[in-house]
């Protein structure tokens, strides 16, 4: 069901539906932080692997990012690298090169996809490059083809609680950085958002797609599928007229 998007490799791409602070020993991040630390040990970076960390926020990035780089940085050794913008404004993409590992964090769904449009072929051909990726909620969300970008309605059905909508009204799907060809949705048990895919697909505004739940990262990478954390990645699909919805447990 997930895929690279068309002429693209696959490589490692962590999807995480939200939760901060971790809850237990860091399982979401630890797969990620591995990944990367291997690269920055096969590049002889003494200092742990360079980590550029994207947040798209108005008035609080600095500190937030000094919170995450702190809290990382008691899971192993990093060298963290700020990639703050406003919400309207765009990444600096120069920013991210020469990375081990690129995080995309969490906030507005739209405010992400706005501030990294113009980066998302130099996101595409890192990625593909080997660095490992690792989406936060937004930076989830935003990954797909064709992603979803928030909203609670579809036509005059409402589909989700309005605290979901991303500050958007309609179910939206918009251009998204390309990494995958399937849609996804995040913070799925916790705030609803399984009803919204499914009602997506019903709709045919998505052809399927993935609702990650909090505290739990969806691995898509050469070998498959992978799911750590401690929930679950709901699955839906249409199937002979109908929804069809199953999970994906850790493992």
């Amino acid at each position: 069901m997930v895929g690279p998007s068309a002429g693209q490799r696959l490589m490692s791409i962590h999807l995480a539906g939200g939760g901060w602070p971790f809850d237990d020993d860091g399982a979401v991040f630890r797969p990620f932080l591995d990944e990367a630390t291997e690269r920055a040990t096969a590049a002889g970076r003494l200092d742990g692997p360079r980590l550029a960390i994207v947040l798209v926020r108005d008035g609080d990035g600095p500190e937030k990012f000094v919170e995450l780089s702190t809290v990382f940085g008691t899971l192993g050794k990093i060298d963290p690298i700020a990639v703050l913008a406003p919400e309207g404004a765009p990444i600096d993409d120069t920013l991210l090169d020469d990375i081990d590992g690129l995080v995309v964090w969490g906030g507005l769904v739209p405010a992400y996809r706005e501030s990294l449009k113009g980066a998302f072929a130099t996101i595409r051909a890192i990625v593909e490059s080997g660095v490992p990726y690792f989406g936060m909620s937004a930076g989830a969300a935003v990954v797909s083809d064709g992603a979803l970008i928030g909203g609670w309605k579809i036509g005059e059905v409402q589909v989700c609680p309005v605290e979901a909508s991303q500050e958007l009204e309609q179910v939206t799907i918009a251009e998204g950085i390309g990494l995958i060809d399937t849609a996804i949705d995040v913070h799925a048990a916790q705030w609803g958002t399984v009803a919204r895919l499914i009602a997506a697909t019903e709709a045919a505004v998505v052809d399927g797609g993935l609702a990650i739940d909090e505290h739990t990262a969806l691995i898509v990478g050469d070998g498959g599928l992978r799911v750590v954390g401690s929930g679950s990645v709901w699955t839906v699909a249409r199937d002979s007229g109908s929804v069809r919805v199953s999970t994906i447990g850790v493992g």
